[in-house]
Formats: C-alpha cells, sequence, structure tokens
C-alpha cells in the first residue's frame, strides 16, 4: 500500500481519490490497509477534515467484501447510517450464516444477520431475540419468496414485485369513511420511512364497504387495479416496508417483511406476535387488491388495497415517493 499517497489524499479531504484508493485496496484484498485508511480518515476528521462519508464508504465495502470475521466487525448497532443499506443485512447479503454467525457479538445483529440469510433459503440455528420481529427466522411454505436487495461495489439492486395487469376501476357506490386507527397506522408503517426520512406521502382509508370503495377513497384520481394473491399482497407490503424510499434509510428485507405480517394481523385484529398459522389464515380469508393512478410513472409507489367481507369493512393505502427532479438537474448542470 502506497502510505504517502493516502497521507496525501487524506490532508487534501480528497475523497473521490480516497474511493479509488479504496477501490485498489479492496481488489487487492489488502484488508489492513483498509483499516489504516479508516483509522487515518477518523483521525483527519478530529481535525475538521471532511471525510465521513469516506469512513461509511470503507465501513460498507468492509461489510460487503471483506472476510467474515473482519465484515463482522461493523455489523453493529448504529454502523452505517448513510450507507446504501443496513450493514448487516450488506454482510448478509455475501457471507453464510455459517461464516459470518460466530464473529457477531450483538444479539440484535445476530438475530437481523440470520433473518436475512433464512430470506434467503439458508438454515440457520443459534441464540436469537425472537422478539426483535415478530415473525420466525424461517420462510413459511405459503410465503412468497421476498426479493432479496442486491449489493454491489457501487451501487444496490432493490428489485420489486413485478408489474401486473391493471383495469380501470370505480367505487361500487356512495364511499362511507369508517374509523380503523390501528390497521391505518399498520399500514402507514409500510412506508413510514418514505414520508419521515423522504420527500415522500401517504394517505390510508377505512371505509364501510368494497376494496374497489376503498381505492377510489384513497386514488388522488382516476386509478386502475386488479385482485391479487396473499402471498403477491405480503411480497409487495414487505418490499414497501424494506426500503426507504428515494432518500430514506433502507431497513431491510427481514424488516419488511415484519411489517407486513404486521399489517395482516391488524387488518384481522391479531394479538402480536401472531402466530404464523393465524397469520395465513386471515391472509387467505381478506381480499387483497394492487392499485395505482392511472399514468403512474417511475418512483416507489405503493398501491393496495384489502377487505374483510364477513366485516364489511375495507381499507387501502396511497404510498408515493420519488427523486426530486430539479435537485438532480441544478447538480448535473
Amino acid at each position: 500500500m502506497d502510505r504517502t499517497r493516502l497521507v496525501d489524499l487524506v490532508e487534501a479531504s480528497d475523497s473521490d481519490g480516497l474511493i479509488r484508493f479504496i477501490d485498489g485496496l479492496c481488489a487487492a484484498r489488502e484488508w489492513e490497509g483498509l483499516a489504516e485508511v479508516r483509522y487515518r480518515c477518523i483521525q483527519a476528521e478530529s481535525r475538521g477534515r471532511q471525510l465521513f462519508g469516506v469512513v461509511q464508504f470503507v465501513d460498507y465495502r468492509q461489510a460487503l467484501e471483506a472476510p467474515a470475521e473482519l465484515a463482522a466487525e461493523v455489523v453493529r448497532d448504529g454502523a452505517g447510517r448513510f450507507a446504501l443499506g443496513p450493514l448487516w443485512e450488506v454482510a448478509a447479503s455475501t457471507h453464510t450464516w455459517a461464516e459470518i454467525g460466530p464473529h457477531l457479538e450483538s444479539r440484535r445483529m445476530r438475530t437481523l444477520v440470520a433473518a436475512e440469510r433464512a430470506l434467503r433459503g439458508e438454515s440457520v440455528d443459534g441464540d436469537f431475540d425472537v422478539e426483535l420481529l415478530g415473525t420466525p427466522l424461517e420462510l413459511m411454505d405459503w410465503e412468497p419468496r421476498y426479493e432479496a436487495a442486491t449489493y454491489r461495489s457501487d451501487r444496490a439492486d432493490f428489485p420489486a414485485p413485478g408489474p401486473i395487469p391493471l383495469q380501470p376501476i370505480a367505487a361500487s357506490g356512495e364511499v362511507v369513511p369508517a374509523d380503523d386507527p390501528d390497521s391505518e397506522d399498520a399500514l402507514f408503517g409500510l412506508v413510514r420511512t418514505w414520508v419521515e426520512e423522504s420527500d415522500g406521502l401517504a394517505h390510508v382509508v377505512t371505509v364501510d364497504g368494497s376494496v374497489r370503495d376503498a381505492i377510489v377513497s384513497a386514488a388522488p384520481g382516476p386509478v386502475d387495479g386488479a385482485p391479487v394473491t396473499f402471498g403477491q399482497a405480503l411480497a409487495l407490503m414487505g418490499w414497501a416496508g424494506a426500503n426507504g424510499g428515494a432518500y430514506g434509510s433502507r431497513r431491510g428485507g427481514p424488516v419488511g417483511r415484519s411489517a407486513a405480517w404486521a399489517s395482516v394481523a391488524a387488518l384481522a385484529d391479531l394479538e402480536w406476535p401472531p402466530s404464523a398459522q393465524d397469520v395465513e389464515a386471515a391472509g387467505t380469508r381478506l381480499e387483497w387488491w394492487r392499485w395505482e393512478p392511472h399514468g403512474l410513472v417511475g418512483g416507489w409507489h405503493l398501491g393496495l388495497a384489502a377487505a374483510d367481507p364477513s366485516e364489511g369493512l375495507a381499507w387501502a393505502i396511497h404510498g408515493r415517493d420519488q427523486l426530486n427532479e430539479e435537485a438532480i438537474e441544478a447538480g448535473d448542470s
């Protein structure tokens, strides 16, 4: 490692140069050198250098690419706040549970990493905080295969469930509002980060009526929709709950799955945490629809509705977030 070059980059607060330097270290698998970059940047910060982002980048690359023992060092509470995703999910995306599990000290981090590995199909065992997520670590045979995040050195992909054919819909009659704050709060929780940490908006409604009535009541204008299976609804809720929208912090796949189960539990008046059997029974009993405003293009959107025919109640959520195009254009100019 060229220490003279490293010192020059740090003292110049050359973030771009440091990132290229880090790329070279990772390509050569010089993990001791990576640790030195982190140390020197932290020391320089105490002298007023603005290198916080570089330190975050070092932690991200270590979680992603370093051997499991070293990756586990950065998997800790509060780490990677501004990384592409939570570092426990980053590390779990490239290390098996057998590799990284023995090196994780925090019980909370062990639980989250194990839950992510379980979502990716790995069998996990150990001492976990079962109350942290409120869901079993293993996937149930009636659950969908939730879309997993893919992390790379310079970007991440968070695939959404695929599109389905939608048709224009209208209310079945006069829409009668109803009151169900617990269910509305659970549905809002799916996109809370979009609203509180980004520029998103969300609108949740409850009506005495059909699922179509709920959708039309929540929609900002003409709307298209179609019925979906319980599995498709879970996958969509899990995706929304895992993501941070345009600018918010990603929460991670297991957290999204937990938010999806919480929504089902609230709609069906189940105590938390519910049993897997109760969630399956409730989810298959409810009627599910996916919908979106007519002509929607781009951005993050959650348009979901559910109805309980036996109770005559229906719920719908409209969550929306998008990149600030004016800010992007200003940055490109």
